[in-house]
């Protein structure tokens, strides 16, 4: 297994594994709709909610790694690096700093 010392260090390997367009793609929508889940379980304070978030989240990011990446989510090895960068990647994707 890979070590790494920072999340600076972390993140290009992290990029690496998100090579392909519509893994990144599928990715965002899977973030995007974590993020409705997530303002829907505050404003209905329904727990379904959450384990909709972690679903769409973590549904389409794992589907895209087996289907079109084919290779093993950094979630496995790095759970806290890979939170961190899903979230940096889909920032960088919206502002346009990473091709969508």
């Amino acid at each position: 297994m890979q070590t790494f010392s920072s999340f600076a260090e972390f993140y290009p390997f992290y990029l690496g594994e998100h090579a392909n367009r519509m893994t990144r793609r599928l990715h965002f929508t899977g973030s995007a709709l974590s993020l409705l889940c997530l303002v829907l379980l505050i404003v209905t304070a329904n727990l379904w909610w959450l384990a909709a978030a972690l679903v769409a989240g973590y549904g389409f990011a794992w589907i895209s790694h087996m289907r079109i990446e084919k290779n093993r989510p950094a979630t496995f090895k790095h759970p806290l690096y890979s939170f961190m960068g899903d979230w940096v990647m889909f920032w960088q994707m919206l502002t346009g700093r990473i091709a969508f």
